[in-house]
């Protein structure tokens, strides 16, 4: 029999030992226990003694989130160098208001509100003799500089991507969306690692009650700590055991300002190079920035090429399978032929030929993810053509099986999304499946459970395959796209609350 452990439930109202006592040393030696002082170096305690108040002050932060030349210039030195003049002894804010030049200043009057200051990088400042405590907005994270995005590839646009900085990605965003309607509001997520998340959104644009919705996924997340956004979306996800993604992930800021224009919502948190948008559709999946950067004829047709891609990374081997196996009466004589020559010797069925070539196929992609960059390309290069070579001269498999693969392959990377390529791939073995067991009908059946499933999904409210099914107002950017200035209605799915860009002139001729 298991020994029963019970479970003691967590407070988290204030109570006594939480309330600012006003007693310098008894609320320091609380704060200085919480982080497990002096044992934890990470957690730096300075005692300044101001003359002019003839009080003591304390300041407490931790070691690489602050930024240590603004609290020496703007904090230390402020305050040992202040003069009686500038201080009113009665007023303890006045040590805030008239001697620190920070920009931003919270008081909070818990202990527990101070520790999560001190966790989210902030300067925490006791004063003897008050029941408030000071946090500092002095946050200062080492990061990298701002660069082109690593997954998502700049054709046309601008060349920065985000960094794993929330404050720097925020800055990147209000770069290029100069509107006093652009909101961003934090939430706090996690119980054992405090994590903020950026809500970002339109006032004017985005429908309140999907505001609202989104907040509440938010607080609903019950994990000890959550390490970033990749993370954050297995949370958010209302079918964590579906293929198809329900939330897009990008790289590029100039991508989450238009879907923010759109109506959409951003999620941003630090250490993740890239935001969260929700709700999605397909077609968001499909697309890509350059498509609305090039003109009219280029983006639709980079849009055509990009389709036919999806469609043969998806069906080329399982029709292969089912034409060859059930219906090959189907090919032209000449080119059955031709397919039974260059099997004659080889000697296993086709259907153990592809699927081992396409696992194949999956493990040099694989390796090449995992290798250092400088070898990534060549070991791909060389371990293609040398092990296609070799299985073709050895007789393992047939030399149209490599085409197949190779040409199946190299469409899958057409799939800009990350997480929609992985989806192409994964179908592409059960569409093999059924071409397997019962032909071109097979292929059929899953095919019609696909798009069947596909309306059924729904990404926080919205129909997963909307304008299109079901129909609705939009500029009907599915899977062509009008010329941008006739692209005057936002999407009628997202319920906005200006559903109507401004809409142009007539031109003339």
């Amino acid at each position: 029999m298991w020994p029963f452990f019970p479970f003691k439930k967590s407070n988290n109202s204030p109570s006594a030992k939480t309330v600012v006592t006003g007693n310098l040393q008894k609320d320091l030696n609380y704060l200085k226990k919480a982080f497990f002082y002096p044992d934890n170096k990470d957690l730096i305690v300075r005692e300044i003694y101001i003359d002019t108040l003839e009080k003591e002050v304390v300041l407490l932060f931790m070691a690489g989130m602050v930024d240590r030349k603004v609290i020496e210039e703007h904090v230390i030195k402020t305050l040992i160098q202040a003069k009686p003049s500038n201080v009113d002894s009665k007023l303890q804010e006045d040590i805030v208001k008239r001697m620190l030049s920070i920009q931003n200043t919270t008081v909070y009057y818990t202990l527990e509100k101070a520790i999560k200051g001190v966790l989210m990088g902030k300067t925490i400042m006791l004063v003897d003799e008050s029941k408030k405590i000071f946090a500092l907005e002095t946050t200062g994270y080492e990061h990298r500089s701002i660069d082109k995005p690593e997954r998502e590839n700049v054709i046309k646009g601008p060349l920065e991507g985000f960094v794993e900085s929330s404050l720097i990605n925020r800055s990147l965003i209000r770069r290029q969306l100069k509107s006093k309607n652009l909101i961003t509001e934090g939430i706090e997520i996690g119980t054992s690692g405090i994590c903020e998340v950026s809500l970002i959104y339109m006032k004017n644009i985005a429908n309140d009650k999907l505001v609202e919705r989104v907040k509440k996924r938010l607080k609903q997340v019950n994990s000890d700590n959550v390490q970033g956004l990749s993370v954050l979306e297995q949370h958010l996800e209302e079918r964590p055991y579906s293929l198809i993604p329900t939330m897009l992930y990008t790289e590029r800021p100039d991508r989450a300002v238009a879907f923010l224009q759109e109506g959409h919502i951003i999620l941003i948190m630090d250490n993740s190079p890239a935001c969260l948008v929700l709700p999605v559709t397909f077609w968001a999946l499909f697309h890509t920035a350059e498509d609305q950067y090039m003109r009219w004829p280029y983006g639709n047709f980079t849009r055509v090429i990009r389709m036919i891609a999806l469609l043969v990374a998806m069906f080329t081997p399982a029709v292969y399978l089912a034409i060859t196996n059930f219906h090959p009466e189907m090919i032209p004589s000449e080119l059955l032929l031709s397919i039974m020559n260059t099997r004659e010797h080889v000697p296993f069925p086709a259907y153990f030929e592809l699927i081992m070539l396409e696992l194949a196929f999956e493990i040099l992609r694989e390796a090449f993810l995992r290798v250092p960059s400088l070898l990534g390309p060549t070991i791909g290069i060389v371990g293609a053509l040398v092990l296609g070579q070799a299985a073709v001269e050895a007789g393992i498999v047939s030399p149209i099986l490599i085409i197949i693969v190779a040409m199946t392959g190299l469409s899958a990377f057409a799939v800009a999304d990350i997480s929609f390529n992985f989806v192409v791939r994964i179908i592409r073995f059960i569409f093999m499946i059924s071409a397997l067991i019962i032909g071109l009908y097979g292929i059929a059946l899953v095919l019609i459970g696909l798009l069947a499933y596909l309306n059924t999904l729904k990404s926080f409210g919205v129909p997963f395959m909307s304008p299109l099914a079901p129909s609705g107002p939009s500029s009907k950017d599915t899977l062509f796209r009008w010329p941008v200035w006739k692209q005057w209605l936002r999407p009628f799915y997202l319920d906005p609350k200006d559903s109507v860009r401004k809409k142009p002139p007539k031109r003339g001729a």
